[in-house]
């Protein structure tokens, strides 16, 4: 298996690992076989609309390598396990916007946000990435719900019933099975209605891959750039 965090519409990935999980104990062997400490894995969405450009840093170590603007994102990266400070800071002038902690647990991984609440208050989201392996001819997604003022939305496809209900801000769903190999129209609905609040149209699920469609922005904005908007990313790929 191997993880990611690539989009498929917004951004461009920046990091990515090669090693996880059971395979890390023949990544790295040297000559004295030796076995590299266990890490954790991190893959981090900057979800806050109305921000400049930030830099993300697990306690003094830089992780983007370019600024991140809204809706950008980092592939999965490698963490030491333990009680983890996370800093923001504003890119620009290198100055803390916001500080906290995440603990982070070897051979697990995870996505991080950050987001705001509707008065603007920065916060973390940190969320574990159960992943597994999808079955033959299959693909897996999740919904995850970053939006602060956003009314509790479904997941449907077009014209069809809604298979994730009723997620509120920081709502996400189970890992969901889809048919790989074909093209899908996703809607994002306000919860028990028809009304769609963003769409995602002709995505299309490889077999063997993990998804996220992470819905961020702003339900109430006059600015174009932070209104409600579907993303959606390649979480982990499954060669065979």
């Amino acid at each position: 298996m191997k993880l990611y965090g690539n989009p498929l519409n917004r951004w461009t990935a920046l990091l990515g690992i090669g090693c996880f999980l059971l395979l890390l104990t023949s990544c790295l062997k040297s000559k004295n076989d030796y076995t590299p400490p266990p890490v954790g894995y991190v893959t981090f969405f900057q979800a806050a609309p109305d921000q400049q450009p930030v830099d993300l840093y697990f306690n003094s170590n830089k992780v983007n390598q370019a600024p991140l603007n809204y809706g950008d994102g980092i592939d999965y990266f490698q963490v030491y396990p333990g009680l983890r400070t996370v800093n923001i800071n504003n890119s620009n002038s290198n100055t803390l916007l916001f500080s906290d902690t995440a603990r982070i647990s070897p051979n697990i991984a995870y996505s991080l946000f950050l987001i705001e609440n509707t008065t603007q208050q920065l916060g973390l989201f940190l969320l574990t990435d159960s992943i597994s392996k999808p079955a033959t001819g299959k693909a897996i997604l999740r919904f995850i719900n970053v939006s602060p003022d956003a009314p509790a939305v479904d997941l449907a496809l077009k014209d069809s019933t809604a298979f994730v209900t009723n997620k509120g801000f920081k709502g996400f769903s189970s890992f969901i099975p889809k048919t790989g190999g074909q093209t899908y129209n996703f809607e994002i609905r306000q919860h028990g209605t028809n009304t769609v609040l963003a769409t995602l149209s002709g995505v299309t699920l490889s077999s063997g891959l993990v998804y996220t469609i992470w819905l961020h922005g702003l339900a109430n904005t006059a600015i174009a750039g932070d209104k409600l908007t579907a993303s959606i990313v390649t979480n982990a790929y499954y060669s065979n």
